[in-house]
């Protein structure tokens, strides 16, 4: 069985290092036999989450697109930018409007029993480490099985190539370590 992951950062910017470095994790997932689809939270903007606004016109039909889209996934593979030591508001309003429960779904259904693999890059010197933490706790606490292995890169300014891959051939390879590790727990995991 061919794993099927979804694969994006937890930030719209342009030029993001967590959009480059999702990619990198995305290339060791589907050398490994993974099929891998990355999307860009940017294609799916969605309003502040907001009760009210959902009592009044419905889930949006942005986070009902990215609920099929995880749903038809097995596994996860996030970067996520550190915003003031902890998560995106891009990546947690995500998270919160595709946490809803829309009609004949069960709760969090596009969340539980998945597997998801993290990284994060910073200009700064943990490299978003800190804000891994309230990511990994937010994704286990829903029912996501998170792998162990994350990474963490820091100075990010200055770590990519013009072509995108990592000026450091071992930094290279343990983040896509983390694709590969996510790729090899899903074929054990679905192989029966």
């Amino acid at each position: 069985m061919k794993p099927k992951i979804l694969a994006f950062a937890g930030s719209t910017r342009t030029d993001s290092f967590n959009k480059k470095l999702v990619k990198v994790a995305a290339q060791g997932a589907n050398e490994s036999g993974a099929d891998v689809t990355v999307i860009d939270l940017r294609d799916y903007p969605l309003p502040l989450f907001d009760e009210d606004l959902e009592k009044n016109e419905g889930i949006p039909s942005n986070a009902n697109r990215l609920k099929e889209l995880m749903s038809s996934h097995q596994g996860f593979l996030i970067s996520s930018p550190e915003y003031n030591s902890s998560i995106s508001g891009v990546l947690k309003n995500t998270i919160d409007w595709t946490s809803r429960q829309g009609d004949d779904e069960h709760q969090l259904s596009c969340y539980k029993d998945k597997v998801a693999g993290l990284m994060s890059a910073s200009p700064g010197g943990l490299g978003g480490l800190r804000g891994l933490v309230h990511v990994r706790a937010i994704l286990e606490n829903m029912g996501v099985l998170v792998i162990p292995n994350q990474i963490a890169v820091s100075k990010a300014h200055e770590v990519f190539n013009p072509d995108n891959s990592l000026k450091d051939p071992k930094q290279e390879e343990k983040v896509k370590s983390i694709g590969i590790d996510l790729t090899k727990l899903l074929q054990k995991l679905y192989s029966s």
